[in-house]
């Protein structure tokens, strides 16, 4: 675990307090933009709400295209990840019907098709190379006010009891949105869905080769190493499982009432109920950890800025369904359009209509596929109507033995509609 400081003091930072890009939130996303922007000779800072030496709280796996990859790499720290699990495969089917498909990471002509590792993990990694980067990083930082003016953004923050201001060209508000929901309420549609997330392993994981071979972990005991993952439609929602460590992340998405009755279940009766609802393709469910659960919806932030010299990013600007695992996947790319738009501009156009303008505009394809794309898979397969299943199920299998389409949903996946 890596211990953080913040690069100035409270004294400094009064005495410092403009600055070219401000970004509200030290998330992957926001971090990910200020790494992007360091070096360039741009005033950058970060506020954080977490103090300096706190480590993250969130357990949740994410799941990352080959894409995303390739955007750390540009951005230094993928070489500094620890415990990231490839997927080679990705294996799509409906419950109670023949379709199917299955995306092969060679056939695409890709090393990977995805990666999977811990929340906490990409964080450190991200935090670790602003401490060592030309960027203001202020922590333990809780924003109270955003305001705005024809030249520029002020933000109000409290840190250690104390009231605080910096004024900047551009404010970035990466944190989820909160801090301007009540003033620009976002589009909110409930899927009446949540998600719960464990980790399970099971006796047969899945290696990724097209022939359905294992590999087995060095210095385990009758255990394998799954390269394969794996999204199962049912009418109650989608369930992912997701090649982790010597198990699988699993999302289970289900009816409000019922994720909340799943909780409730001894580990047992979980494992039992996993395996009539996925199936043997994995083998016996054999353990389950611990389990969190939390309601799914589309968040979306009106498509104009919400004030001059203020940006949405990440989450702040859309939250999908976790279906496909798109979410943090798009924030990332938002955050290094974002960059190229902030580097192509000169200082004084920072925060425009003009300048906010063309990054909409790049963003504007990405987005929208994105959100269409997630949107539509969970109100197509989230039900039981026979005629309905009857198409999903062909639609599956001409994506299965249609190569230019499995191509184009593939590069979806991987770099978005931009890519």
């Amino acid at each position: 675990m890596s211990t953080r400081h913040s690069n100035l003091d409270a004294q400094q930072l009064e005495q410092c307090c403009n600055y070219d890009i401000a970004i509200i939130g030290g998330g992957p996303v926001g971090a990910a933009l200020a790494l992007a922007l360091r070096g360039s000779k741009l005033k950058v800072c970060v506020l954080e709400a977490r103090p300096a030496d706190s480590a993250s709280q969130d357990a949740r796996a994410l799941a990352l295209s080959y894409g995303s990859r390739l955007l750390l790499a540009r951005l230094g720290v993928w070489d500094a990840l620890q415990d990231v699990s490839p997927i080679r495969t990705i294996h799509i089917s409906q419950k109670q019907s023949f379709g199917r498909a299955v995306l092969h990471a060679e056939e695409l002509n890709v090393p990977e098709l995805g990666y999977v590792l811990s929340y906490p993990a990409l964080q450190d990694a991200l935090t670790d190379a602003l401490q060592h980067c030309d960027v203001a990083s202020i922590y333990g930082a809780s924003v109270t006010r955003l305001i705005n003016s024809d030249d520029r953004a002020t933000i109000d923050y409290q840190q250690d009891g104390a009231e605080h201001t910096l004024q900047t060209r551009l404010a970035v508000v990466a944190d989820g949105g909160k801090l301007l929901a009540q003033q620009y309420p976002p589009q909110v549609r409930d899927y009446g869905q949540s998600a719960l997330i464990t980790r399970i392993t099971c006796s047969a994981p899945r290696e990724s080769s097209p022939q359905g071979g294992r590999r087995r972990v060095p210095g385990t005991s009758g255990s394998t190493l799954s390269q394969t993952a794996f999204e199962r439609f049912t009418p109650q929602g989608p369930l992912a499982l997701l090649p982790f460590q010597n198990g699988y992340e699993l999302v289970w998405t289900a009816p409000h009432q019922a994720a909340q009755e799943m909780l409730a279940w001894d580990d047992a009766k979980f494992l039992h109920e996993l395996h009539q609802h996925f199936g043997d393709r994995v083998g016996e469910f054999l353990t389950v950890g611990k389990r969190t659960c939390f309601p799914l919806g589309l968040r979306r932030a009106p498509q104009q800025s919400p004030m001059p010299h203020v940006v949405l990013l990440g989450n702040a600007a859309q939250t999908m369904h976790p279906v496909a695992g798109q979410g943090f996947n798009m924030g990332l790319r938002d955050a290094w359009e974002l960059a190229q738009e902030i580097l192509d501009a000169v200082p004084k156009a920072l925060g425009t209509e003009r300048m906010l303008a063309a990054y909409r505009s790049q963003r504007r394809t990405d987005r929208e596929a994105g959100i269409r794309f997630t949107d539509g898979l969970v109100r197509l397969f989230s039900n039981d109507l026979p005629l309905v299943s009857a198409g999903r199920a062909a639609a599956l299998t001409a994506l299965d033995c249609l190569p230019f389409v499995k191509k184009f949903v593939a590069k979806r996946m991987m770099f978005g509609a931009n890519g």
